[in-house]
C-alpha cells in the first residue's frame, strides 16, 4: 500500500482509498508515539495555509482525509491526483471496526457527562471487542488537565476520539505530543455527541451532495460569512492554477 500525498494550494491532501484504511490504520497503531489523522475541511485548509500551531499540526499529521467536495473540486482545477472524499462518520465507524476486529482499545475525550457516558454505552453495545481503557468529560477545568494527559498515557490507548470540549480540537494533542506513549488522536467536533444520541449526523444524501454546510448555517446563521473565505478560496485556485506549480506529490507507506 501507498498513500499519496499531493498538495493543495500548498497545505498537503493524503489520497488513501477506502481499500486502504484498514492497513495504515494498522501500520499506525503499531507504530510509538503520538500519530494524528486529521479530517480537513476547505475551511481547514484555508486556515492551515497560515502560520501557527494548526498549520504545523496540518503539515505533521500522519493521515490527512479531506472532508469537503471544494478540495476535491481544488485538486481536479490544480490538475493533482483526485483524493478520496471521506465523510467523518462513516470513516470513524470503519476505524473503530478494524480496531475492533484486533481487539484494541479506545479512549473517548469530550463532550457533557451525560453525552459521554450515553456515548460510551453504546460504543460498547455496537463494537463489543473494542475495549473501552478511559473516558473524560470536555470543557474541563485547566487544573485537571494533567491528570488527564497521564491517564491516557498510563493507558496508552490505540485511538483516542477527541470531541466537543476541546478547545485546542486537532491542536489538542499535536501541542501534547511528546506526553504520550503510542496512540492514534482523531479529532471530530460532533462524534461522542452522535454516539450519544444528542446530534443527528449528516444524511448520506446531504453530504454527498456537498451540503453538510447548509445545515450548519442552520444552526449558526452568522455561518452565511464563510462566503468570504470560500470566494478567497477559488480565487486563489485560479492564481495558483495559472501561475504558480504546485509541489510534486508524494508517495507515504
Amino acid at each position: 500500500m501507498a498513500i499519496q500525498r499531493i498538495k493543495v494550494l500548498d497545505v498537503p491532501v493524503d489520497i488513501c482509498e477506502v481499500q486502504d484504511i484498514e492497513e495504515k490504520i494498522l501500520e499506525l497503531e503499531a507504530q510509538p508515539g503520538t500519530k494524528q489523522i486529521v479530517f480537513l475541511s476547505v475551511w481547514d485548509l484555508l486556515k492551515a495555509r497560515r502560520k501557527g500551531d494548526y498549520a504545523r499540526c496540518v503539515q505533521n499529521a500522519d493521515l490527512i482525509l479531506p472532508i469537503s467536495k471544494s478540495i476535491i473540486k481544488g485538486a481536479k482545477k490544480l490538475k493533482q491526483p483526485i483524493p478520496v472524499r471521506y465523510n467523518p462518520f462513516n470513516a470513524i465507524i470503519s476505524i473503530l471496526s478494524v480496531l475492533e476486529s484486533h481487539y484494541k482499545s479506545l479512549y473517548l475525550l469530550g463532550g457533557r457527562k451525560k453525552t459521554l457516558m450515553a456515548a460510551e454505552k453504546n460504543v460498547r453495545t455496537t463494537f463489543k471487542d473494542l475495549q473501552i481503557v478511559g473516558r473524560y468529560v470536555g470543557f474541563y477545568p485547566k487544573s485537571v488537565e494533567n491528570d488527564i494527559v497521564q491517564a491516557i498515557y498510563k493507558a496508552s490507548p490505540s485511538l483516542v476520539l477527541v470531541s466537543e470540549g476541546i478547545k485546542e480540537r486537532d491542536g489538542w494533542a499535536y501541542n501534547r505530543r511528546n506526553s504520550f506513549s503510542s496512540s492514534i488522536f482523531l479529532y471530530q467536533k460532533d462524534i461522542i455527541g452522535i454516539f450519544g444520541e444528542r446530534i443527528t449526523r449528516i444524511s448520506e444524501k446531504k453530504f454527498d451532495k456537498g451540503l453538510e454546510i447548509w445545515d450548519e448555517i442552520k444552526h449558526n446563521p452568522l455561518k452565511l460569512a464563510l462566503i468570504f473565505p470560500y470566494m478567497k478560496y477559488r480565487i486563489l485556485l485560479i492564481w495558483y492554477r495559472l501561475f504558480k506549480k504546485n509541489d510534486a506529490s508524494e508517495k507515504k507507506s
